[in-house]
């Protein structure tokens, strides 16, 4: 960054600034008032793009034949669910203008500087692994399908633009999106209409009850719930007068929207009979004409791009959180190509069982997601009403710890997943002696982790 000599007034010269196509350099510092631009809109169709895909899809798709819903339970299980998980997106996102840090670097606040290593580390997992793999290989199945073109090749397709796209940084990202959400907005309404038309909407069958409800709502709820954790790595860069009701507008409203009508098109979808296939996303487009369906297929492979130029940036982001001491060589692009390619191992692996493997991962997910969100938002709650004037200070503190926060976190996790998982291999005491409970994981997670948390933080704290 170049600065003024000391002692002196000189304006600030941005390096970055608004540039799209130019290298992003920064990592997980602060972004300098130089280098603050952008307006709150842009977080509209940066968190809809990603979701107008296949992944959004499946999760309705999984409501109505695995979980035994009729359409009208999946309706409602997917958007309490997912209502739930925008509105916290939108008030983590006002963060970004604050403090100019990614998301888990604002965990510190919460989990003190090392005790955030273990949410941070989880997260560059899940986004540059888990969901990395999840949708690349949703969009490689699509290319597959399209063209004709093996699976692997599709996939390494896919997964270098995906990567490239990451690897130039954070305007970059948020243009792609931009651009891509026309296109994929007209693609699936259009998909949407000539799915319903065929759909069987009725209110018979949903033998699912209960149970089928909660693991419906949990998947849809981890499924938007999933995006909070990369909050601010995208908001960080507006400047700090940005409005701050539509700095949570914007982005609650873009993961809303997208999420409830492309996930409800899969729930309308699955009660279509569909034709014998090899691949999910060839199932999904059997009814549709042929032109329509190679439309969306060409849809499923931008969306499936759109969501890992977030996944492996935000990846990349939630690495430089963990304050390691990298060579300088191992930067921000560097991290989004090692991120990219572990991801790419994980999709390869998966392409024989997508579907069982994507189901399990989108109720893993919520596990974790649940305990650190109900830390996160207590601390972000306690931090309005307690008179705390160096919260960004603290960001950076290396010696700074918050033990409450890690063992709220601990402790959440370690009721629920024992007691209330609810998975093929493994099934917990809850579950197991009342299967109407279904997987209400999340919940207790989220409620065991924010109760303790909000009493252990009235402890002394060091740091």
């Amino acid at each position: 960054m170049t600065t003024a000599p000391a002692g002196t007034t000189a304006p600030i010269t941005p390096e970055y600034g608004d540039r799209v196509i130019a290298v992003e350099t920064a990592g997980s510092e602060p972004i300098p008032d130089a280098e603050r631009h952008g307006s709150p809109l842009q977080l509209l169709w940066t968190w809809a793009s990603p979701n107008i895909e296949f992944a959004t899809v499946y999760i309705g798709v999984i409501s109505v034949l695995f979980f035994g819903l009729n359409f009208w339970q999946a309706a409602a299980a997917l958007l309490l669910g997912t209502a739930l998980g925008a509105l916290t997106q939108g008030v983590l996102s006002l963060d970004g203008p604050r403090f100019g840090v990614p998301q888990m670097v604002i965990g510190r606040l919460s989990f003190g500087y090392r005790g955030n290593l273990l949410p941070a580390g989880v997260n560059a997992l899940v986004a540059g692994v888990g969901w990395f793999a999840v949708n690349s290989v949703s969009a490689a199945f699509a290319l597959n399908t399209l063209t004709g073109l093996r699976p692997l090749p599709s996939l390494l397709l896919v997964v270098a633009v995906e990567i490239v796209i990451g690897f130039i940084g954070h305007n970059f990202v948020h243009a792609f999106e931009k651009y891509a959400f026309p296109a994929l907005a007209v693609v699936f309404l259009v998909a949407g209409v000539w799915t319903f038309d065929h759909a069987d909407l009725g209110t018979s069958g949903g033998g699912g009850g209960i149970g089928g409800f909660l693991l419906a709502f949990s998947t849809a709820w981890g499924y938007a719930a999933g995006w909070n954790p990369y909050a601010t790595d995208y908001s960080r860069y507006l400047p700090r007068t940005a409005n701050r009701f539509r700095t949570a507008l914007y982005p609650a409203v873009g993961l809303f929207l997208s999420v409830a009508v492309v996930s409800l098109i899969g729930a309308a979808s699955a009660t279509i009979a569909a034709p014998d296939s090899a691949t999910p996303t060839a199932a999904f487009t059997g009814h549709l004409p042929s032109w329509l369906g190679d439309l969306v297929l060409l849809s499923i492979i931008l969306g499936g791009i759109s969501a890992n130029a977030l996944n492996v940036y935000s990846s990349a982001m939630s690495i430089t959180s963990l304050g390691l001491r990298l060579p300088a060589w191992l930067g921000r692009g560097a991290l989004v190509v090692l991120s990219g390619v572990a991801g790419t191992a994980a999709a390869w692996a998966s392409l024989s069982d997508a579907g069982h493997a994507y189901e399990a991962f989108l109720l893993v997910i919520a596990y974790w997601i649940g305990p650190w969100l109900g830390v996160v938002l207590v601390e972000r709650w306690l931090r309005t009403r307690t008179p705390d004037d160096e919260p960004a200070r603290r960001l950076g503190d290396r010696a700074f710890s918050n033990w409450p926060g890690i063992t709220a976190l601990l402790v959440g996790v370690a009721v629920s997943v024992p007691l209330f998982s609810n998975q093929e291999k493994y099934v917990g005491w809850v579950p197991k002696h009342w299967a109407s409970f279904g997987d209400i994981t999340c919940l207790v997670g989220f409620a065991v982790s924010a109760a303790l948390y909000a009493l252990l933080r009235r402890a002394p704290r060091t740091g």
